[in-house]
């Protein structure tokens, strides 16, 4: 029975593709009632600020539209949108000077074992001290611990080493830490 309806899913989704490819703006519309909150939730843990968050999914859903014609259903269309979110998210923060520090050894707390943070920690909180990283952390510890890509992934979109993408994740896990305490 699941994979029944998996099959519908996908058809129903191919289905809704094939329209908006043919310009239909009730399908456009569909498309985007079903994946815009979690874009825009995705954009606003990216780029921090409710109205930019908005800038970005405008943004990637005119993109969406613009390029449909080269989605070859390698990957769910979620995934396709999400990407890129994620690459109008990250051109954002550029274009506002995104830094990563350079990669220099830690300092020895990062070699000891991680310390459990005392809970009860509320979602608003966790979420309001993400927000407050500095925009290099913030970046790959949203694309590492959030959104599931891989630090080589993480390299590759951000143009940085894997190495980098390592050093700022441990280090905003530990600013974090410091934050939460």
């Amino acid at each position: 029975m699941e994979s029944n309806y998996k099959m519908d899913a996908t058809q129903t989704h191919r289905d809704l593709i094939e329209r908006c490819k043919e310009g239909r703006r009730d399908a456009q519309f569909e498309l985007y009632r079903l994946y815009s909150r979690a874009m825009y939730n995705t954009a606003l843990r990216m780029v921090k600020n409710a109205h930019d968050a908005e800038d970005v999914l405008q943004s990637t859903f005119v993109e969406v539209f613009a390029k449909l014609e080269s989605f070859r259903h390698e990957s769910s269309i979620g995934a396709w949108i999400k990407r890129i979110t994620i690459n109008k998210s990250i051109n954002f923060l550029k274009s506002r000077r995104l830094t990563f520090q350079e990669l220099t050894p830690l300092n020895e707390r990062a070699d000891e074992p991680e310390r459990d943070v005392e809970l009860p920690l509320s979602i608003e909180r966790v979420n309001r001290a993400i927000t407050e990283l500095p925009d290099g952390y913030r970046m790959v510890f949203t694309l590492y611990a959030m959104e599931g890509y891989d630090h080589e992934e993480i390299g590759d979109i951000l143009g940085i080493t894997e190495a980098t993408s390592k050093s700022q994740y441990s280090r905003a896990k530990a600013k974090l830490r410091e934050m939460l305490v």
